[in-house]
């Protein structure tokens, strides 16, 4: 039997494709498209999916049903001595906290255990790849849990809003400030941090709102994340919830502006891309877990 495994969810971005090549689970998670059931990359697509989020259809999210994740942790069990569980950010959905509950229980204490990322999308991505980094250091689960936890808060992205539609819709803005930004053209800049995500900037014009992303990226690495950046410590990410083409000029703009740095983009997961809405263009970065 092998020592430690790793399961994540669909909110990570990574694909069940992606997750065979790195050895680890991933729980497909829960939505609804104009009250039809769907688990993501299992049912629908990403082009079938993109293409429902550009027609304007109402799509929601919801957590997997305990029985889905124990089913998916016996599975693991199986294979794996423990289990280190990294879910999306507590501050944006209750998977964490009823996974801690159930991982309290036989015969899932001691063996499961429970991260609390605080992270969602290509940052959830990046903090399962540094838990394999530290899988193959040989930590063990006890102490990768704690490493990842305390460097959890060491990452932002910034993610530009096409449409206001989606944020009207999960009430992040008020139906009168949604119209009155469209007529405007205004095109916000949200920030995500340690379980939040709020409007860090209005923009008129989408080309502004990517200016605006490449200079608060470029503020950060120079300042709260200097350390790290002279360090050689950095992940640079990019992600998205538009269609290729224009992801890959998004990306392109970000070498550009860093070259010294490379660039894992993400495809956002579509729990996220339910709230940003088609089109959405996304950048962050995150810092290596400090060992001890």
């Amino acid at each position: 039997m092998k020592t430690i495994g790793i399961i994540t969810d669909s909110h990570s971005s990574i694909t069940q494709e992606e997750a065979k090549q790195l050895g680890i689970m991933v729980l497909p998670m829960p939505f609804t498209i104009e009250e039809k059931n769907y688990y993501e990359g299992i049912s629908l697509t990403r082009q079938e999916f993109l293409e429902k989020l550009h027609s304007g259809a109402i799509v929601s999210t919801s957590q997997p049903a305990p029985t889905e994740v124990m089913a998916l942790w016996d599975r693991a069990l199986e294979e794996y001595e423990k289990v280190l569980y990294i879910p999306i950010s507590s501050g944006l959905s209750g998977s964490y906290a009823t996974a801690m509950i159930m991982a309290q229980e036989e015969p899932y204490a001691g063996r499961i255990l429970v991260v609390d990322s605080g992270r969602v999308s290509a940052l959830l991505h990046r903090m399962v790849l540094d838990a394999r980094e530290l899988i193959e250091e040989g930590y063990c689960a006890e102490d990768i849990r704690e490493i990842l936890e305390e460097s959890r808060d060491k990452m932002v992205i910034y993610i530009g809003v096409q449409t206001l539609e989606n944020l009207k819709r999960g009430g992040r803005i008020t139906p009168a400030a949604a119209a009155l930004g469209t007529v405007l053209n205004i095109k916000p800049v949200l920030q995500f941090d340690v379980g939040t995500l709020d409007v860090f900037k209005k923009c008129r014009g989408f080309a502004k709102t990517k200016k605006t992303m490449l200079e608060a990226m470029r503020h950060d690495l120079q300042t709260r994340f200097q350390e790290w950046y002279n360090r050689g410590e950095i992940y640079l990410l990019a992600a998205s919830s538009a269609p290729f083409e224009e992801t890959k000029e998004w990306v392109k703009e970000i070498q550009e502006a860093f070259p010294d740095l490379d660039v894992l983009c993400d495809a956002l997961s579509m729990g996220v891309s339910c709230h940003i809405g088609y089109g959405g263009l996304g950048i962050g970065c995150s810092c290596r877990p400090k060992r001890r």
